[in-house]
């Protein structure tokens, strides 16, 4: 009983469960803001919609992870993050970690496929094969640019979500263009802008931390910004990326309405406190890219303070960003309260940096 419980333990952790998680949990909200734009409410669907996709996400997604853990197990023991990872120390078989990743990664494609629908899948199926094919075996040891491009993966639960809400979608394979039609127009702008959210938001949130934590993947031949290109470069490239956000943040009010209702230059009072809630979050954290300082010594801790704590607010900038983008949907009245969320983290913010 006890070597189940540990094989079990042990294949749990190769699917990353606090990465894939959060993964869902962005779906989540892609599903939540769906059906209080279209429908103005959540309901029995909108719980059941979300017990699909976080099933399905989170077997895809994690599938996905054993996979990366497979691939990476000659570079895993050697750096002390990853050192205790299953396959690191011996827990479990590579061929044994192949299989189950790609049993679980199967089983929730088909299972999107069948309680979801076509294009969910399909964008589920997408990650599962850009994150092994793109990032891990060509991008992750070959290229500085891996994360950028590899994040694309990372950013597409928030699509899957919402498919999987929109209800009745196929994926038409009738020619090219239907084809790319019948998986990019699926209703709206918002999980677009999810997307575009999670992968402008990686780039500067990973740097920060590789600003003085990238010695290891160097040790292993992996190559990250700050050691290929310089520190100096890579704060460049993070500020740029921080502004693209805060550009970003302002389009926000497009993903509430259908084109139509733009023609007329529409800014009610829901759509200002829109901007404000996205404005703000995404001008906040922006400081703290701008004040990073790459000359500055490592802390008792070995870590580069100010690039250290971008780090930390760039998790609080994401799930705020999710949180007001979710409230704003229910108009007005969630609007406001988003805001007075948004002032009292920075706030307290404020005060926690003093």
């Amino acid at each position: 009983m006890s070597e189940t419980r540990g094989m079990a333990k042990t294949l749990f952790s190769l699917t990353k469960p606090r990465v894939v998680v959060l993964l869902q949990i962005t779906a989540m909200c892609a599903i939540l803001s769906h059906d209080f734009i279209e429908i103005n409410r959540i309901n029995y669907n909108t719980l059941e919609n979300m017990l699909i996709v976080f099933i399905g996400g989170y077997l895809t997604a994690g599938g996905a992870n054993c996979i990366n853990m497979w691939y990476d197990r000659d570079i895993d023991p050697i750096m002390n993050r990853t050192s205790k990872r299953p396959l690191a120390v011996g827990d479990i078989s590579p061929a044994g970690a192949l299989i189950f990743g790609i049993v679980i990664s199967l089983l929730g494609t088909l299972w999107l496929i069948q309680m979801a629908n076509e294009v969910a899948a399909f964008w589920a199926l997408f990650s599962i094969l850009f994150y092994v094919f793109i990032y891990t075996i060509w991008l992750k040891r070959t290229s500085t640019q891996n994360i950028v491009i590899g994040g694309i993966a990372g950013s597409t639960p928030p699509v899957i979500g919402w498919c999987a809400a929109e209800g009745n979608l196929q994926i038409s394979m009738n020619s090219l263009q239907e084809f790319t039609n019948s998986i990019f127009e699926i209703g709206g702008y918002m999980p677009w802008f999810m997307f575009l959210l999670i992968f402008l938001w990686t780039p500067p949130h990973f740097w920060a931390l590789a600003l003085y934590r990238s010695e290891e993947y160097e040790k292993v031949g992996v190559p990250m910004m700050p050691n290929v290109k310089g520190k100096h470069r890579t704060l460049v490239e993070m500020k740029i990326y921080s502004i693209i956000l805060i550009l970003l943040s302002l389009t926000a009010p497009l993903s509430y309405h259908e084109i139509e209702y733009w023609s007329n230059l529409n800014l009610d009072l829901n759509n200002i406190l829109i901007i404000l809630n996205t404005g703000i979050l995404s001008f906040w954290y922006a400081l703290t890219v701008w004040g990073i300082d790459v000359m500055e010594d490592n802390d008792e801790n070995n870590r580069m303070p100010t690039a250290s704590y971008s780090f930390f607010v760039s998790l609080s900038y994401l799930a705020f960003m999710f949180i007001a983008l979710v409230l704003s949907s229910m108009g007005v009245e969630g609007a406001i309260v988003s805001l007075v969320l948004v002032i009292l983290l920075i706030l307290r913010d404020k005060k926690n940096k003093k």
